[in-house]
């Protein structure tokens, strides 16, 4: 079974979790499209009733273009549930997120959602985190003189560019810089650090975020349910 195959399924999978009259929280990535696509043959075969809360300016129009209503993340009083993709989840459901370049809005979007679900192919299970590079969504002012810091701290930070050389610039025309760590051994210490880094508008740990995560697997998808523990939700909540 290919890549895109294995996406395909789990997609479609996600899409069956999602119930008439919800406020949908939707991802962005090449696993999400095939989600949202299956989301906008429900609305059109089933009559399915929902809103659609995007994390990024292409899905937003992928979905105008099925037909989902799409509202952004203020014109809305809750989110039943999110649907995202994952780069990297390791053996205790922490994840790294911002491939796209959308970890900004898609956090956002995950920690005002009730649930949230992440859907992955086989090869983004890990036993750590850190092979894929995290993300951090930067304010391009001061941006060189963050890099010299992180270099400084040693965590291998390269600018993301475009093929033709240009900066990748997100949604909201920050850039990106991504630290090639190898191996990330303590997650929530280092998050703690970034968190404090002045500059860093958002990094790509997605701690004690996820519920639910759905994993292609050549044979099927295979549904893992997280332990339950405190989420920004529930801190948010109390």
């Amino acid at each position: 079974m290919t890549q895109d195959e294995l996406k395909k399924m789990v997609g479609e999978k996600a899409a069956t979790y999602v119930e008439d009259g919800m406020v949908v929280g939707l991802g962005t990535g090449s696993t999400v499209k095939f989600m949202v696509d299956a989301l906008g043959k429900r609305v059109a075969e089933e009559g399915l009733k929902i809103i659609g809360v995007p994390t990024s300016d292409r899905t937003a129009a992928q979905g105008r273009q099925l037909n989902i209503p799409i509202k952004n993340v203020d014109e809305v009083d809750h989110i039943d549930l999110t649907i995202d993709g994952a780069d990297q989840i390791d053996k205790n459901f922490q994840g790294i997120k911002g491939g796209g370049a959308a970890h900004l809005f898609e956090k956002i979007v995950a920690i005002n959602s009730k649930r949230n679900i992440w859907i992955v192919d086989e090869s983004k299970m890990a036993a750590k985190l850190g092979s894929f590079p995290l993300p951090l969504e930067v304010i391009p002012y001061g941006s060189q003189q963050l890099y010299k810091r992180l270099a400084a701290k040693q965590l291998n930070p390269n600018f993301r560019k475009q093929a033709n050389g240009d900066l990748v610039q997100t949604d909201s025309k920050n850039y990106i810089i991504d630290l090639k760590l190898g191996t990330i051994d303590d997650p929530f210490g280092l998050a703690d650090y970034l968190n404090r880094q002045v500059g860093v508008v958002e990094h790509g740990l997605f701690l004690n975020v996820v519920n639910t995560v759905i994993v292609g697997y050549g044979d099927g998808p295979k549904v893992l349910e997280a332990p339950e523990r405190v989420t920004y939700q529930q801190t948010k909540e109390h």
